[in-house]
């Protein structure tokens, strides 16, 4: 019996990742100005924020068409017998949900389900073990236990510039957009219960930075040093590449890498948000 491991682009791997570990990928898109671009396919990070900086209406997000699940499955069903589906909170997008429902669309494959509960490379960080556990041949079954077990030790947050674009895309509360703005706060949000909400309210980008490195610290801490991280920017690499350079010599023992927030993501929080996440780096 052989699994195969789908996942949607807001999982942000990279080509050689998906191609290194046998990961299907099913795009999310973006409408700029009625225009609907799948990202990464055929729009980039950076030309997804140059095109969307001076526009006046935010971009719109939709979630893959089921028809794109229940074709990447019946392509699937020609060499596996199981697929795991992992994708983006559900409770921001409908994707895991349509994923669901194309599975029972189609015969000759089972398709099991992991809500990730979260985004970005987080998610990205259950598709590679997913996969690689797929790679030694385990079921199904086996790898969705082990995601759950792996969930216990993830954490992710992240800071944007302005909660309007949370807020006018009806993921953050009317009443904590207004807070925010008015207070000039720089909040650390965060996903709970597979929404986004605030975690605290900081006055400063700085200040919310080293506030999330504190975290980090107690996390590094609580698992000797067994980290895996991840620096996520939103079209500020600079900034997020001297970060994580600077916490790679504070925490010689966590493993970091560079990330991003892509055009699906990007919309809802803004250009310039920073954010990191991590979970216990596997034995």
């Amino acid at each position: 019996m052989t699994t195969a491991i789908v996942t949607d682009s807001t999982a942000y791997l990279t080509p050689e990742e998906r191609q290194k570990y046998n990961i299907h990928m099913v795009p999310l898109s973006v409408v700029i100005e009625q225009e609907s671009f799948e990202e990464e396919v055929s729009i980039s990070m950076s030309v997804f924020y140059d095109k969307v900086r001076d526009q006046k209406q935010l971009p719109k997000t939709t979630q893959p068409a089921i028809g794109k699940f229940i074709t990447m499955y019946e392509e699937l069903a020609k060499e596996h017998d199981e697929v795991v589906t992992i994708h983006l909170s559900s409770g921001i997008s409908g994707t895991y949900n349509g994923a669901l429902q194309a599975g029972d669309l189609v015969e000759g494959i089972t398709v099991y389900g992991f809500d990730s509960e979260i985004a970005c490379a987080i998610q990205g960080y259950f598709v590679i073990r997913a996969a690689k556990l797929a790679q030694q041949g385990a079921t199904a079954k086996t790898i969705v236990t082990e995601l759950e077990k792996m969930r216990d030790t993830m954490s992710a947050y992240f800071i944007v510039n302005d909660l309007a674009h949370l807020q006018r895309g009806g993921r953050l509360s009317a009443g904590a957009a207004l807070i925010g703005g008015l207070l000039q706060i720089k909040p650390v949000l965060h996903f709970d219960n597979k929404v986004i909400i605030p975690f605290e309210k900081i006055r400063t980008r700085k200040k919310a930075m080293k506030r999330v490195e504190d975290l980090l610290a107690q996390a590094v801490e609580k698992y000797n040093g067994a980290i895996e991280a991840s620096i996520i920017h939103a079209n500020c690499e600079d900034e997020g590449r001297a970060w994580m350079t600077e916490l790679a010599t504070k925490f010689p023992t966590v493993e970091f890498k560079l990330s991003y927030f892509g055009p699906v993501i990007g919309t809802h929080l803004g250009e310039g948000s920073i954010g990191m996440g991590w979970f216990k780096r596997e034995n």
